[in-house]
């Protein structure tokens, strides 16, 4: 009986206490071991998006090395974060934009806060006295919970039940087609080695793709104007469209009675081409001939050579006259038609004139010079 009063007495205190100071006395409480903070530790606020069950008085490390300790976990100001205050010992140099972690000792073990360096080359300042890390620089790793919820979520509502049936619809569709299965992966690992023999053409397209966008974008005003300007060219397209439509209709009709003009006077055209290729041989045969010709044409009836003898507003003449009697005689001898018809004694188809001539009168010339005058004068005599 003194046993079980005794016992009710030490559960009344233990209540007591416990209803006195609730339980921050106890996480007020002093525990053996722990950090050194020192003797002038810093605060720092880290806000925590969810601190599951840390609690006051748990550990704070840099590099898994203790350097404080929690010192009270609160509600942030937003309503939404958790606010924990730890205690930093005052020898521990931290950057400003330093990074908080909740961790876990073990799988089953305590959580502590794990504060750590940003990435290399991004150190800012250094942590001070009442800094705050705010939560786009704070998180926690999954709980064991929360895992192991996952997987049952996994095992029971998840697809692990459908395992069976997909292999059996798998073996299903590929009994028959074992040829069909194999070629097609000989041609698949065909296709990924001519890709591997040509990835470096294919980086270098990549790379020009690159830059083709890099230039594009350079050109983005550019490119804007002209589709801006390209608006009222479309409207326009747009609002006569019914008139390129009738267009289009009239020139297929078109289309059509030319095919039928050309189908029905194609013997007359064949007949023509037929006619031209005696006149189209003599122009092959005339060659050089022809250009020639049309050149003196146009200069008739000088050549291009007179262009040569024209000084200005004159021209040079050179003639070969041969004045030889005999020769003259002869060749008027030789004519069809006689220069002198009326002429005693000379024929037209005579060789030759005798000599010396009477004076007869010439047509043309005064009645005191006769033909025998004018030959003798041709002949160095004549009339004195």
């Amino acid at each position: 009986m003194i046993r079980r009063l005794a016992l009710l007495a030490s559960a009344g205190l233990l209540l007591a206490g416990c209803g006195s100071g609730g339980f921050d006395g106890v996480y007020n409480m002093a525990l053996p071991g722990g950090a050194d903070l020192g003797d002038r530790p810093y605060a720092v606020k880290v806000r925590f998006k969810d601190v599951l069950d840390l609690v006051p008085q748990a550990g704070v490390k840099v590099d898994d090395v203790p350097v404080g300790r929690v010192d009270r976990i609160d509600l942030a100001a937003d309503g939404w974060t958790a606010e924990v205050t730890v205690l930093v010992n005052g020898g521990v140099k931290l950057p400003a934009n330093a990074i908080a972690k909740l961790r876990q000792s073990a799988l089953l073990g305590e959580k502590y806060v794990e504060l750590a360096k940003p990435a290399e080359g991004r150190e800012e300042g250094t942590l001070v006295d009442g800094a705050t890390i705010p939560v786009d620089r704070t998180n926690r790793n999954p709980e064991v919970e929360e895992v192991f919820g996952a997987l049952s979520m996994l095992l029971n509502g998840g697809g692990i039940a459908q395992l069976q049936n997909i292999s059996r619809e798998l073996n299903a569709a590929l009994e028959g087609n074992e040829p069909e299965i194999r070629s097609l992966l000989t041609n698949l690992n065909t296709l990924v080695g001519e890709l591997d023999g040509h990835k470096t053409e294919i980086t270098r397209a990549l790379d020009g793709i690159n830059r083709l966008g890099g230039t594009l974008d350079a050109q983005r005003d550019r490119i804007t104007g002209v589709l801006d300007d390209l608006e009222p060219g479309l409207k326009v397209l747009s609002e006569q469209r019914t008139q390129l439509v009738t267009l289009l209709q009239s020139l297929d009709a078109l289309s059509d009675v030319a095919v039928d003009t050309v189908n029905r006077s194609k013997d007359d055209i064949v007949a023509d081409l037929k006619a031209l290729t005696p006149t189209l041989r003599k122009l092959v045969e005339a060659g050089t001939n022809l250009p020639n010709a049309l050149e003196l044409l146009l200069t008739y009836p000088f050549p291009d050579s007179a262009v040569d003898g024209i000084k200005g507003d004159y021209t040079n003449l050179y003639a070969d006259i041969d004045l030889n009697l005999g020769n003259v005689v002869d060749n008027l001898g030789r004519s069809r038609q006689s220069p002198l018809p009326s002429l005693p004694g000379i024929d037209g188809n005579a060789p030759s004139l005798p000599l010396p001539l009477p004076n007869l009168p010439l047509p043309g010339v005064g009645s005191s010079t006769g033909l025998g005058d004018l030959l003798g004068g041709l002949l160095g005599g004549g009339r004195r």
